[in-house]
């Protein structure tokens, strides 16, 4: 892994995204379950480009998680134990950020557990991850 300021820069944004999601699931009136779920999508994506970076991987410019996976999969095999989670996430960088596609509390809940097991993932082989 590539010690590079790139990869820093995305895993700050990253943390940052799990952050925001974290805040927003606090419980409150009315819950603000589109965004959380927005914002751990987002998360994540920054994570698996931070680390697309880390190795010298290129990508594209994306909000496709499985398609990241993809192109880390041959430098990170074991990323198919979280494919389960990504493939949850993805659906979250559209998916309530237009009127008609809301997202429920359960979904928010479901996603913020889906960020924290992907983040723990990532946080030895992206070492900028605050504990």
């Amino acid at each position: 892994m590539r010690r590079n300021p790139e990869v820093k820069a995305w895993v700050r944004r990253a943390e940052e995204d799990f952050v925001s999601a974290s805040v927003l699931a606090r419980k409150r009136k009315p819950p603000l379950s589109g965004s959380v779920c927005f914002h751990c999508q987002q998360a994540v994506e920054k994570y698996l480009k931070g680390f697309l970076a880390g190795v010298g991987i290129s990508f594209p410019k994306t909000h496709d998680l499985v398609s990241l996976k993809d192109l880390a999969s041959s430098r990170l095999p074991e990323i198919e134990l979280i494919v389960d989670f990504l493939k949850y996430l993805n659906r979250f960088s559209m998916v309530s950020r237009y009127p008609g596609e809301d997202a429920t509390v359960d979904q928010a809940r479901r996603a913020l557990k889906a960020t924290k097991e992907i983040r723990t993932f990532f946080t030895s082989r992206l070492p900028w991850i605050s504990g």
